[in-house]
């Protein structure tokens, strides 16, 4: 494998997300072991030619030596390109390459709630994303999808659960940031968003945990019990998941509290009205 020399790859330091794929391209022989550089330690000769904000959104593939940069897809089709030419010439399609401009977007500014972390108040040039409306509110209808889609199904393999409607398990879902937000009120638009962005999260990991044991049941009879104490037990992981993102994103407890207190009431509901 050939290994792309004298680029830099510009990171967020802070985000769990990049602090992986960087590493795996170093670990994969595709830049060398000096290929990637978090983004605050960007100097002053380098801030010269590189375009700081839009590091922020779209990590930055830097020449030093001739001073030129890549953004995005287009520096990750570089790094892969040097490797696997076809990738490259596979990305750069326009069809194809909208959509990779697109997803990586996605993933992109919403980083933050895929995988927060704390913030180091003490670095003074820091790689946080434009707060983008567009694509948080996308985010949050594709994982209210997800999960309503997964809840959906694995509840017909709980058999004290009454069937619903794939749409009232959308509006249950839905109803979830509606009643969290509430808690939320005097808070700043963004923040609020930024909460509900991982609410989502939390409840999307949550239907991944539980995809293996639907996946399996096409095939074979799951027992009862089995789908009984893998929901409670994956409950018990997002209640935990929830609770580390509240104290990360310093917000006030109770709102692992509402969170429980949403649950047992759709809960009650489901079981008493039939819903």
């Amino acid at each position: 494998m050939k290994k792309l020399e004298n680029q830099t790859l510009l990171y967020d330091e802070d985000c769990p997300i990049c602090n992986i794929y960087t590493s795996k391209l170093i670990k994969a022989g595709m830049v060398d072991e000096n290929g990637r550089k978090p983004y605050s330690e960007i100097n002053e000769n380098e801030e010269i030619y590189i375009d700081l904000k839009r590091a922020t959104n779209e990590i930055a593939l830097v020449d030093s030596k001739n001073k030129t940069v890549l953004y995005g897809v287009d520096g990750l089709l570089k790094v892969f390109g040097h490797s696997y030419p076809l990738i490259e010439k596979i990305g750069t399609i326009k069809p194809i390459n909208y959509v990779l401009k697109k997803m990586y977007k996605f993933i992109s500014y919403n980083r933050k709630v895929i995988a927060p972390s704390r913030e180091k108040k003490e670095i003074t040039l820091k790689c946080i994303p434009d707060f983008n409306y567009k694509y948080r509110f996308l985010y949050l209808t594709f994982a209210s999808i997800i999960t309503t889609l997964v809840l959906y199904n694995y509840s017909y393999l709980i058999p004290f659960l009454p069937k619903v409607s794939i749409g009232r398990e959308l509006l249950l879902t839905l109803c979830q940031m509606v009643f969290q937000g509430v808690f939320l009120i005097n808070q700043k638009r963004e923040r609020i968003l930024n909460y509900l962005g991982n609410l989502m999260t939390v409840s999307l990991m949550g239907s991944l945990l539980l995809l293996p044991i639907l996946l399996v049941s096409i095939f074979i009879k799951i027992p009862e019990t089995l789908s009984i104490v893998w929901f409670v037990v994956t409950v018990f992981l997002m209640l935990f998941e929830h609770h580390r993102r509240i104290k990360i994103l310093e917000l006030p407890f109770h709102l692992t509290f509402t969170w429980v207190v949403y649950r047992i009431i759709a809960l009650l509901l489901i079981l008493n009205l039939h819903l």
